[in-house]
């Protein structure tokens, strides 16, 4: 069993950053590659960032690349989004997740996901 609970989020203006956190409870994090979703206000929740258990391959969506970046500590049990150039679009609930490694090239996705946090929200201002 993994607990995922997610940190960081708050009030932002456009053009600034914020750093979310997701730490893990658990002995098997490491086994599990990460992502992070939102949903915005009325809108399907939608794929953000993924990263393999290992940390060394990463992949994100068209909407944030060049902007948002994935990491994890397996030492620390805690993955993380740092997010630049904020814009309104950005604002939405995160979510953290959790999928076995194999199911990485998946999690983008939807699929393969065992675990979700229960989300931290993000409010960017115009």
């Amino acid at each position: 069993q993994v607990q995922l609970v997610e940190s960081g989020g708050g009030l932002v203006q456009a053009g600034g950053s914020l750093r979310l956190s997701c730490a893990a409870s658990g002995r098997t994090f490491s086994t599990y590659a990460m992502g992070w979703f939102r949903q915005a206000p009325g809108k399907e929740r939608e794929f953000v960032a993924a990263i393999d258990s290992s940390g060394s391959d990463t992949y994100y969506a068209t909407s944030v690349k060049g902007r948002f970046t994935i990491s994890r500590d397996n030492a620390k049990n805690t993955v993380d989004l740092q997010m630049n150039s904020l814009k309104p679009e950005d604002t939405a609930v995160y979510y953290c997740a959790a999928a076995p490694q194999g199911q990485f090239p998946y999690l983008g996705g939807g699929y393969g996901i065992h675990y979700w946090g229960k989300g931290t929200l993000v409010t960017v201002s115009s």
